[in-house]
């Protein structure tokens, strides 16, 4: 493997996306040693996010955007993600919430024969700081996935993830969910054809300023398993 693109997908970040594509960029630059791409996906913003992408775009070499008018973050990977043509896709939250420190071992994972490759909070060496109310619903919408499915994995929503350009063809177009269960789609799809999944421990800390909706996310996504579960694609 010898290229990898980087997403960041987004939607109305105009405020945050600068000062992660200079963290991102300063860190790919030192510590990745494969040829990489930065691609900013704007995905439904209304503020100035496309403008400032395509100014990042100017100011940063290795630094893309694509523009998608919906918004949902699974509209924005499923875009950049398949018209890569990168050995590997990787992509990451646009405030960093996940530290970078762990990200070149994803890639690595996937030189070394793993399908996928996930930052996870809950498994052991992992640090993570969160509100009362986002720990108890992220272990137990993790549990409930235990129980339904017996993957491999622990963690299933964090963003911070790298898959094998083979296993994106293979996987993505079979994905229904354009919005937050993208993820939990994409790992339950790929444990289902049989691709092996790293998790690797990362440090972690929640952004109070966050728009997700916990509530309404987490019940958006318990139907979108109990729809993989009994109407499965494949």
């Amino acid at each position: 493997m010898k290229t990898v693109d980087v997403v960041i997908p987004g939607c109305n970040e105009e405020r945050d996306l600068p000062q992660c594509i200079a963290a991102l960029w300063d860190f790919l630059n030192e510590h990745l040693p494969y040829e990489w791409q930065i691609v900013i996906a704007d995905n439904g913003s209304t503020d100035k996010t496309l403008a400032v992408a395509q100014a990042l775009s100017q100011q940063y070499p290795h630094v893309s955007y694509v523009h998608i008018d919906l918004k949902g973050r699974g509209h924005a990977l499923r875009k950049a993600w398949l018209e890569s043509k990168a050995d590997a896709v990787a992509y990451m939250d646009v405030d960093l919430s996940t530290k970078l420190t762990p990200f070149p071992k994803l890639v690595q994972a996937l030189d070394e024969g793993y399908g996928v490759a996930i930052g996870s909070r809950l498994i052991g060496g992992s640090r993570v700081r969160r509100g009362l109310k986002r720990e108890i619903t992220s272990r137990t919408y993790n549990l409930l996935i235990k129980l339904m499915f017996w993957p491999s994995f622990h963690d299933a929503q964090c963003g911070f993830k790298a898959v094998r350009r083979d296993a994106v063809q293979d996987i993505v177009p079979f994905i229904k969910d354009q919005a937050w269960f993208f993820d939990t789609e994409l790992l339950l799809l790929a444990h289902k054809k049989g691709y092996r999944i790293k998790e690797v421990p990362v440090e972690w800390v929640d952004d109070a300023g966050t728009t997700v909706k916990v509530a309404k996310t987490a019940w958006e996504d318990v139907k979108g398993l109990f729809r993989v579960r009994f109407k499965p694609p494949f």
